[in-house]
């Protein structure tokens, strides 16, 4: 058994059972729904069919990351059990918790000195930042030490591949980053965008694909031209959603088509309620290994 703690925040979008399992501890992240605050926790509050609904009827949401102080009280809980921890974040190009962690594990090392608190910058969001988790908890398991598993993670980080698009552009209108005439145009067009994480870890838009298959489509392609060994690879593969199953189970089988060595089935992951809240329902995201995207 290792002798520190691997950890990560709640949006890296696992089933809590999946995390549980393997032994990865998560913070909570929060979540407003018409001005009330919930924690961030993998469905146990609300379940996440139930929040995509209300934000369907109307509802505002809106996110926090975790502070500092929240950082604190959470490392100090796994620092107490004398062990050290290796903290993943989610990527700073789309969050500024890793500089809370960051922040939360140098106020802590006086009260602590013989414990340490490691983290690293995923470059990951959602269930890519999980896939990363997966692989980080296999080589934990294989007996890797923290440094060696940091050193790990910092070397293959980039290589997780994230493809994603919306099929209602509604909440980017909302959130601004789409105007309400594009919006309104692009849902009369059946416009797609497709977007992916670069490799400053920053969401990235890539192409407009008009209507939903195409960009089905498209995310296979780019998977095609971009996994580690092409149509032989055989790796794992994530797909997430946001309140669109149905539409995932079709990339999935897409997938799985082109694919016929992959490490099992492709795994179906729910989007979570924080980067739900800037989604919006709609939305497929795919993740797999490849050559580092720089």
């Amino acid at each position: 058994m290792a002798d520190y703690i691997l950890s990560c925040c709640s949006t890296a979008d696992l089933p809590a059972e999946q995390l549980e399992r393997r032994n990865i501890s998560f913070a909570c992240y929060h979540y407003t729904l018409d001005g009330e605050e919930y924690p961030d926790d993998l469905g146990k509050t609300m379940d996440l069919n139930v929040f995509y609904e209300k934000l369907i009827a109307g509802s505002d949401a809106g996110t926090s990351q975790v502070s500092i102080g929240e950082f604190c009280d959470y490392f100090e809980k796994l620092l107490k059990q004398d062990m050290d921890i290796l903290h993943v974040s989610l990527s700073s190009g789309i969050s500024g918790t890793y500089t809370s962690a960051l922040s939360a594990a140098g106020m802590l090392k006086d009260k602590y000195p013989d414990r340490r608190i490691e983290i690293v910058d995923s470059y990951c969001a959602s269930s890519g930042y999980g896939l990363l988790m997966d692989a980080l908890a296999d080589r934990r398991d294989e007996g890797l030490s923290l440094d060696e598993l940091r050193d790990w993670a910092e070397a293959h980080k980039r290589e997780v591949h994230h493809w994603f698009f919306s099929s209602d552009l509604t909440w980017y209108v909302k959130g601004g980053r789409v105007s309400a005439p594009a919006g309104w145009i692009g849902g009369i067009l059946g416009i797609c965008p497709v977007l992916h994480v670069d490799d400053d870890g920053k969401l990235i838009p890539r192409e407009k694909v008009r209507t939903k298959k195409k960009a089905m489509k498209a995310l296979v392609s780019h998977m095609k031209e971009l996994a580690e060994n092409g149509t032989k690879y055989n790796g794992k593969c994530y797909i997430c959603n946001s309140y669109c199953l149905d539409d995932a189970k079709e990339v999935a089988a897409l997938v799985e088509s082109t694919f016929p060595d992959l490490d099992g089935k492709v795994q179906i992951c729910d989007i979570g309620t924080v980067i739900g809240s800037h989604t919006g329902p709609g939305t497929i995201a795919l993740f797999f290994w490849g050559s580092a995207k720089r």
